[in-house]
């Protein structure tokens, strides 16, 4: 049976308690809070189609200054946040916009789709006088910084937010892949995948109304049972390195906030 990771209302599923294969490692998220913050560095992992709000194409103004807001009220928290964006909503080189197109092609227009959403993050979290710096992996002087691991490091320490674009620079690879490989060279603390779904679930909850939710889950669980998190490559990298990640609705506002501060939003993914 094909298993789906997507969104619903939580009074439509239940939650899943962990079990003795999917029981993660101890951490902060699910501590007692002695400090404001349970994390010092993040990496949020946004879709392009957050910032269409739900129109499908382009980049809709009011829900990128929103998502904007919220980035900002956790910035002002003294948390570190680099961020890696999403394409989707323009263009999407495994998708059948692509399907006569060369694949290294379309990828290469994935990810100068990547720089118009990183652009205009960009643009309205300097409007609320957030220092933003846009970095990519493709050259592109006049319009962002070229990616140097240590400059996004002096970056962050700065207190600057830092957003990373065009993917990882190469076909083949997606921006969950980005997200990543990013997070692991910065150091980040944890990965915060910000999607349209309430955490991961064993099937879609639009279609079965009982599905259920995992507040923990491993990595190992997620390729066994086949889930629709993230692409198996960046599945490997953090299984590989350790990296936990947290899936959470976005659309939900505060939710970014609410992870930050350790409150049990969404689902904690380890290894």
């Amino acid at each position: 049976m094909r298993r789906f990771t997507s969104a619903g209302k939580s009074n439509q599923s239940r939650t899943r308690l962990p079990d003795a294969k999917t029981r993660c490692s101890p951490f902060p998220f699910y501590t007692e809070l002695t400090m404001s913050t349970v994390f010092k560095r993040v990496l949020l992992k946004l879709s392009g189609e957050a910032l269409a709000a739900g129109q499908g194409f382009g980049v809709d103004v009011t829900r990128v200054h929103q998502i904007a807001g919220e980035i900002g009220d956790v910035h002002e928290l003294g948390v570190q946040i680099a961020i890696v964006v999403g394409g989707g909503n323009f263009f999407r080189g495994v998708a059948e916009q692509a399907r006569d197109m060369d694949r290294v092609s379309a990828d290469h227009m994935g990810m100068l789709a990547t720089m118009i959403n990183a652009l205009a993050l960009q643009d309205a979290l300097e409007k609320r006088n957030v220092h933003t710096r846009v970095m990519s992996a493709i050259e592109m002087n006049q319009v962002a910084e070229p990616f140097i691991r240590r400059r996004a490091l002096r970056h962050l320490e700065k207190e600057r937010v830092v957003i990373f674009g065009s993917g990882t620079g190469n076909p083949y690879f997606s921006t969950d892949t980005a997200a990543s490989l990013r997070a692991m060279e910065i150091k980040a603390d944890v990965i915060l995948k910000a999607t349209k779904v309430d955490g991961i679930y064993d099937a879609d909850p639009f279609l079965v109304k009982d599905a259920t939710m995992f507040q923990q889950i491993t990595y190992m669980e997620i390729l066994k049972r086949g889930l629709k998190v993230m692409d198996t490559t960046a599945i490997s990298l953090c299984k590989d390195n350790n990296l936990p990640m947290i899936i959470f609705n976005l659309n939900t506002h505060g939710n970014i906030r609410r992870v930050i501060t350790g409150e049990k939003v969404g689902s904690l993914v380890c290894a």
